[in-house]
């Protein structure tokens, strides 16, 4: 009888043994799987936290790059310093700095004694004007006919050129004043004179003040048309071979972080800065997106040639020895690794039922023991609807590309295996991703 029980439990334990070697081979086999995979699960939760961007590849042309630097700026024809042509005293300011203002749009009002002599002069002149004129015709038609004398006809004929001469002057006068020559004939004088915006723009510099006088050397206002603002780049004499006009050349703005902006080159300097033996070179915007004030800093690169490539930005890609990854949405894997989830509960909670028949069918089983294995038992359940809470989970998938030139924070890929063009990449957190696949087969590995 001794001998038949000693073989069943030598039976036992050799069966217990193998079973318990099936299962660690099992789970070894699994983490092998899942390391080959490179496959991490991010939840909605997870994403919003990283901030997660998704995009497809960008076709960007990556060849000779000339880097450069400058300034904004707008052309000559664009500029205006505001004066008078008569000084005057400042009586009102109507703009302010930074005020859009357009062409004829008054920005200050002056006032002064001599506005009131000038149209005064004007008035008596051209009243004046009217009688030479009539004199005029008088004489010369008695000199035509040989009645009048020559000398006072000649006398007549000379006082009548130089009154007209001097009421077109005075005329001029007033119009450069913007005052209306003819409400000063009908007798309307003003003391004071608008001083008009001669181009739209915005004013810059505000050089007055209420009471002060002013004079025509003095500069008033300082106004710009920022609608024809260009580029104004500086480029290197040993680079100056490369360019040639219409070369693309993208740019950033200081007060543009993360924006890239381009531009057309439209005229090339004929000399160097002596001091920094560097060309000017100029570009007008391809596209003005607004708020860009002359005199900001630019940076920017020219692309001498033209070869159009695959390229991610920097943040897309995660190096790791001397390989490089990037992230790709693998949704098949999505679906796969939703399944393998809910089996693995449904294995654990089927396992929690065997230990609970067991342990109702061991002898001796506590009641108070059956319900707290019961109580855990529910605990599980409710971690798996917990689960089904964060839903929308989305799988990336790890691939290994090669990487090339590298220019304005994108960096050309080279595909060891195809992709489809429409590809979703992660833009944005590859670091993280392959940190959270490393944590995953660190705990896979204990």
């Amino acid at each position: 009888m001794k001998t038949v029980l000693s073989l069943i439990v030598i039976i036992a334990f050799i069966t217990i043994s193998c079973s318990s070697e099936k299962k660690g081979g099992g789970h070894e086999e699994s983490h092998d799987d899942h390391g080959t995979k490179g496959i991490v699960v991010l939840n909605q939760r997870q994403r919003q936290a990283l901030k997660l961007e998704l995009g497809t590849f960008q076709m960007r042309n990556l060849t000779t790059v000339v880097k450069t630097n400058g300034q904004l700026e707008v052309p000559p024809a664009s500029r205006a310093d505001v004066t008078t042509v008569i000084g005057g005293n400042v009586k009102e300011i109507k703009v302010f700095h930074g005020d859009k203002v357009v062409k004829g749009q008054p920005l200050a009002v002056l006032e002064h004694p001599d506005y009131i002599s000038l149209q005064e002069e004007f008035a008596e002149l051209a009243h004046r004007l009217e009688f030479l004129e009539k004199e005029y015709s008088r004489q010369k038609e008695l000199f035509d006919n040989n009645v009048g004398a020559g000398k006072d006809y000649q006398q007549v004929k000379a006082d009548f050129n130089t009154a007209k001469a001097r009421f077109a002057g005075l005329k001029l006068r007033l119009e450069f004043l913007n005052i209306s020559p003819d409400k000063v004939i009908a007798g309307n004088i003003t003391k004071s004179i608008d001083i008009l915006s001669p181009i739209n723009g915005y004013i810059n510099d505000v050089d007055i003040k209420v009471g002060t006088y002013v004079d025509a050397e003095n500069k008033l206002f300082s106004i710009s048309d920022n609608s024809a603002i260009h580029a104004d780049f500086m480029v290197f004499e040993n680079d100056v071979h490369l360019l040639k006009i219409g070369q693309k050349i993208d740019f950033t703005v200081s007060n543009r972080p993360g924006e890239e902006l381009s531009a057309v080159i439209f005229a090339i300097g004929n000399e160097f800065e002596s001091n920094t033996r560097s060309v000017h070179i100029h570009a007008n915007l391809t596209d003005n997106p607004g708020n860009l004030i002359p005199g900001m800093y630019i940076s920017g690169h020219i692309h001498t040639d033209i070869n159009f490539t695959r390229t991610l930005p920097d943040g897309a890609i995660v190096t790791e020895g001397t390989k490089s990854y990037i992230f790709v949405l693998d949704n098949e894997d999505v679906a796969e690794h939703g399944h393998d989830e809910h089996g693995k509960e449904e294995s654990h909670e089927g396992h929690s039922h065997d230990e609970k028949a067991e342990e109702e069918s061991h002898e001796g089983h506590s009641h108070d023991e059956k319900a707290e294995e019961e109580g855990h038992e529910g605990h599980s359940h409710d971690g798996h609807n917990e689960a089904d809470g964060d839903n929308q989970n989305m799988s990336f998938r790890m691939v290994e590309v090669i990487t090339g030139q590298k220019d304005g924070g994108h960096t050309e890929i080279k595909l060891l295996d195809s992709l489809p063009d429409n590809t979703q990449i992660v833009f944005n957190a590859a670091y993280y991703l392959l940190a959270d696949l490393k944590k995953e087969e660190t705990e896979h590995n204990h």
